[in-house]
């Protein structure tokens, strides 16, 4: 995983001066790019750990150096359609996503996940098939994890024919556009019971 060693020590260096006790927001460059995280989510102090080209066996791989420190609070993850890219079958990516989920599990037992759905992006539509089987299988896995939840955004971000919808992604077809990370965080504000447990009593 040498790959990615320099923006994971930089990574390192940044979360050394977070409080700890924030939303984790953990994976690939979909969440490095959410620049408006705190705005989105002002009431969870979110700290964004994304790095970019991550995989799923990445973010497993580098669980204990980034997501570790922070001592989160509760958990909002994305990654997966790098694996895929990369040729990875879906059930490489659901054996992935097990890896960082019993390392999630050993060392924080009891805080709240959510998995953000795999994305059906334009630049990446030749891979929808593997998209819906690993989304399918990794939402089958959670089902058995206590304090973990899937949050299928995959409906809200097609068109009525079934397409992608382009506006949602920036010129490369590939990364969301402010109005791609809008609809993630309806989608999340409204489903996720890891941001809604690390929200303040009263709020």
């Amino acid at each position: 995983m040498s790959l990615f060693e320099e923006e994971v020590c930089e990574l390192e260096r940044k979360i050394s001066t977070y409080p700890t006790g924030g939303t984790v927001f953990y994976g690939s460059s979909s969440i490095r790019l959410w620049t408006t995280l705190e705005h989105d989510f002002p009431e969870v102090q979110p700290i964004n750990v994304g790095f970019g080209g991550a995989t799923l066996a990445a973010c497993a791989w580098h669980f204990e150096r980034l997501v570790v420190p922070a001592q989160p609070r509760a958990l909002i993850l994305y990654a997966g359609d790098n694996d895929l890219a990369e040729g990875r079958q879906p059930q490489e990516v659901c054996l992935f996503f097990y890896a960082l989920a019993e390392k999630i599990i050993h060392h924080f037992p009891n805080v709240p996940v959510t998995f953000l759905s795999i994305k059906p992006s334009p630049a990446r539509w030749h891979l929808v098939n593997e998209i819906r089987t690993a989304n399918a299988l990794i939402a089958e896995a959670i089902e058995q994890l206590p304090d973990f939840q899937f949050v299928d955004a995959t409906p809200v971000m097609l068109t009525s024919d079934g397409k992608p919808e382009r506006n949602l992604y920036v010129d490369d077809g590939l990364h969301l556009s402010p109005t791609g990370y809008a609809r993630w965080r309806e989608q999340l504000t409204q489903k996720s019971e890891a941001l809604m447990a690390s929200m303040p009593v009263g709020v």
